[in-house]
Order: C-alpha cells, then structure tokens, then sequence
C-alpha cells in the first residue's frame, strides 16, 4: 500500500511548449507587470515547496538563471504536458512533485496543501485541482513511483493527460473560491490585460 501524505515536494513549471497562439514565444520569459511569467510562478511556488525544476524545451540558458534545474523532454520536443511532467518527476529528488503551468502567474498561495489534503482524503494515486468550472489536469501532485508508468504511455505515443490520468486513481482538489488562479495567458490580448491590472495595483492575489 502506497502512502498518500506527500510529505517535502518539488515543483516543477511546465515551460516546455510552443506558444503557438503567442506568436511562437516562450511564454515562460514574458514579462507581465515587469516581470517573467515564469518567475511570477516561481515567487508562488517557492515558498510551498523543498525544490524546484523548470522543464523547457528552448532558452535552457535563461531558465538556468533562475537557480534551479532546467530539464527538457525526453520524448521528443514539444511533446505536450505529460513528456514534462515526466522529464520533471525524473529531475526531483523527493517522492512527490507538483507540477503547475508557466503561463499561469496567479498560482495559489496553498496549492500544494489543497492538492495534498485531498490525496489524503480519498487515498488516491495522484491529485488534481479542479477549478473555473473543470478540471485542471496541469495543476496535480504526483508521485515518483508513477513514472515507469507515464514512460511507458509516452512510449506507446499517448499524449493525453486524461487518458493517463483515467489509468489511476485521481483525487480532485476543489478550488472553485479561487477560479482566477487558473487564468491561462495564452494571447498578446491576455497578458495585456493582466498587466494592466497588476500595474493598475489590483489585487492579484487569490
């Protein structure tokens, strides 16, 4: 029998797509409000975790700069979400990993404690938030020993992150009290629109 208290966990941030409707920039090193998006995730996912890797698939010497592992998919670049979580869970040196997107900058203060409160509770193999109305499988606490498992999807060419999920049991964390925590940028409009928020001083905080 598995343990599902997690116990210290690593982040990673999920840097390693294409950004198409970005125009093809790396998302993860647009500033929004001065700042990287990725290190918006980073000052968020700090402080809720024992380390933390970047998984990326370009600017590996950028990403560097920020003082952490920066690891790229093993399954081919641009693979999807799943070949990063993978390439992370074989980075991290604890058991359990937390994996969020680089292009969400309004992270949850208690993301990681939510997620483990609810693998806790239901005794499952892994644990997803759930939030704005659906589920948000790129914000999920995994453990290490569902790698083999996830390599041998990626092998056999599955890509995606519900099909993965549907083979274990998933505990869904409830974050509908703070649905802007999952604002996705993923247009020029988007990231306008948030900077002009943050350097308005609205509240960005969820």
């Amino acid at each position: 029998m598995h343990s599902s208290d997690p116990g210290p966990v690593t982040g990673v941030v999920l840097a390693g797509g294409r950004a198409t409707r970005m125009g093809g920039t790396d998302k993860g090193l647009l500033e929004v409000a001065n700042t990287a998006m990725v290190d918006h995730v980073l000052q968020r996912l700090r402080p809720q975790t024992a380390a933390l890797v970047i998984n990326a698939n370009r600017n590996h010497a950028d990403y560097a700069t920020r003082g952490c592992p920066v690891v790229a998919d093993a399954f081919g670049e641009f693979a999807g979400p799943l070949a990063g979580m993978a390439a992370g869970l074989g980075a991290a040196a604890t058991e359990w990993c937390v994996t969020v997107p680089c292009d969400s900058p309004l992270v949850p203060p208690d993301l990681v404690a939510r997620l483990a409160s609810a693998l806790r509770a239901e005794g499952a193999d892994l644990a997803v938030a759930e939030g704005a109305g659906r589920m948000q499988p790129v914000f999920a606490l995994l453990p290490r020993r569902l790698l083999p498992d996830l390599h041998g999807f990626l092998e056999e060419g599955g890509r995606k992150i519900d099909a993965w999920y549907a083979r274990h049991t998933v505990a869904r964390a409830d974050f509908s009290d703070t649905e802007e925590a999952f604002l996705n940028i993923n247009t020029p409009e988007e990231r306008d629109q948030l900077e002009a928020r943050l350097m308005q001083g609205g509240n960005a905080d969820v």
